[in-house]
C-alpha cells in the first residue's frame, strides 16, 4: 500500500499528524499492511523568501494580531506536547521559504531515509527554532537523518532536485490538495488532517478490506475509488 504524505516542514499539524499516523499503524499490529511511505512537498507559504521574518510577526499579519497569534501558537504547542513532541514556540522560529528543505527531503527519498530526515527537519524548526533555509541547518538535519553532508551541500549549490520538487508541488495543486497533512493512499483514497490514531487505523483497515474485495471481483467501490 503506497502512502503519499503531502506535508510542509513548518506545518505543526503535519508533525503531529506524522506521529498520529505512526501510532495508528502500530494499533493495527500484525494486521498492518505493508506500507510504502513517501513524503511529498507542499508549501503553506509559497511567497516566503530566504530572508527570515519572525514567526510571530508573520502570524500576526496573517491571523489578525498578536493576541490571536498567541492563542493559536499556545493551543498548537499544548496539543503537540500532549503527543510527546517537544514543540517550543519560544525558540525564535522564523517564516522562511521551505523549498530548500523540500529539496533535502527529495534527496532523502533517493536514499530511502525520508522519515528520519523529515523528523530531523521538524525538530530543527519546532524544537530548536532553527532557520530551515540555512544551509548549515539543512546539512545538520540531513546528516542526522542519514544523508551525506557533502552531497547535501552539493545539491543545494546546484539545481539538482529543483525540477523534481517543482513537479511534485505542481502535482499537489493538480490533485486539489489545499491543506496539509493530506495522506493519499494508492492514488485513490485521501485522508486529510492530523486525525486521531484510531481514525488512521480504521481507515487503513477499511481500505485494505476494500482492496481485498476488489481483488476478489467485488467492485462496490467503483473505478474511481472510495472516499474515506
Amino acid at each position: 500500500m503506497k502512502i503519499d504524505i503531502y506535508s510542509d516542514v513548518v506545518c505543526p499539524w503535519c508533525w503531529i499528524g506524522k506521529h498520529r499516523f505512526e501510532q495508528g499503524v502500530q494499533l493495527l499490529g500484525a494486521d498492518a499492511p505493508e506500507l510504502d511511505i513517501q513524503w511529498q512537498p507542499f508549501q503553506l507559504d509559497p511567497d516566503a523568501g530566504e530572508t527570515p521574518v519572525p514567526l510571530r510577526q508573520a502570524y500576526a499579519a496573517k491571523f489578525g494580531g498578536a493576541e490571536r497569534t498567541e492563542q493559536i501558537l499556545g493551543q498548537t504547542q499544548t496539543t503537540a506536547r500532549a503527543e510527546g513532541l517537544p514543540m517550543d514556540f519560544s525558540q525564535g522560529q522564523v517564516r522562511v521559504t521551505t523549498l530548500p528543505a523540500h529539496r533535502v527531503l527529495w534527496l532523502a527519498g533517493e536514499h530511502g531515509v525520508q522519515d528520519a530526515v523529515g523528523e530531523a527537519l521538524f525538530r530543527a524548526h519546532f524544537e530548536h527554532g532553527q532557520n530551515l533555509a540555512d544551509t548549515a541547518v539543512l546539512v545538520k538535519a540531513g546528516v542526522a537523518g542519514g544523508l551525506d553532508g557533502a552531497e547535501i551541500e552539493q545539491m543545494l549549490t546546484s539545481g539538482r532536485g529543483l525540477a523534481e520538487v517543482d513537479a511534485k508541488l505542481a502535482q499537489a495543486h493538480a490533485l486539489g490538495i489545499s491543506s496539509v497533512p493530506t495522506f493519499v493512499i494508492d492514488g485513490r483514497w485521501a485522508i486529510s488532517g492530523a486525525q486521531p490514531p484510531e481514525a488512521f487505523a480504521n481507515a487503513l483497515r477499511q481500505i485494505a478490506a476494500e482492496q481485498g474485495a476488489a481483488a476478489a471481483g467485488d467492485e462496490a467501490c467503483g473505478p474511481d475509488g472510495c472516499k474515506v
